[in-house]
């Protein structure tokens, strides 16, 4: 395993987000990791597209052509697709893990295609939510309740990991690689 897709906000958040996203790219490249995420150089993408590469690690960023003025001007790597769905296409096969942080209607539109195609066994690979002051929780009590009431066909834990801090969400990908 060589590279994690992160999933996460372009816009400016509050400091228990940017702090989480520091601690992640710091790991991430700590262990041996790229990064591929979705090119933008501001915000949440930018802080751990920073990390990452101050951190040592290469960082290829995926964007849609109607969001190419946003881009990371040096990027290892820049790809530039005709659209989001072929954004998220690429960011599936260049990585070999995806964590999701805080984000807005783009990143849970993200991972939710993510959760179907693992759901179909079309993506096997580990998916782990960092869920930073309980951001995902309501999304979490939604996706426990599906399973209790059998609208998922897998179990949630064969679907996603769902991590309290950075730390925990890198040694869950490390323990699943």
């Amino acid at each position: 395993m060589k590279t994690i897709a992160v999933f996460c906000s372009i816009n400016e958040v509050e400091k228990k987000y940017v702090n989480d996203a520091v601690d992640l790219a710091k790991l991430i490249a700590n262990n041996g990791y790229d990064l591929v995420w979705g090119g933008a150089d501001k915000g949440l993408m930018k802080v751990v597209a920073d990390g990452v590469k101050n951190g040592g690690g290469k960082i290829i960023g995926v964007t849609a052509t109607f969001l190419k003025h946003k881009r990371r001007a040096h990027a290892d790597e820049m790809i530039i697709v005709e659209n989001i769905s072929q954004t998220k296409e690429v960011l599936r096969k260049k990585s070999d893990a995806i964590i999701l942080l805080a984000g807005g209607t783009g990143s849970l539109d993200e991972i939710c295609e993510v959760l179907e195609l693992k759901k179909h066994n079309l993506y096997t690979k580990p998916v782990v939510i960092l869920n930073t002051a309980n951001f995902y929780e309501g999304l979490k009590i939604q996706l426990e309740r599906m399973e209790r009431e059998s609208f998922l066909q897998k179990k949630l834990e064969e679907f996603l990991f769902f991590a309290t801090t950075p730390k925990e969400a890198i040694n869950y990908i490390n323990l699943n690689k």
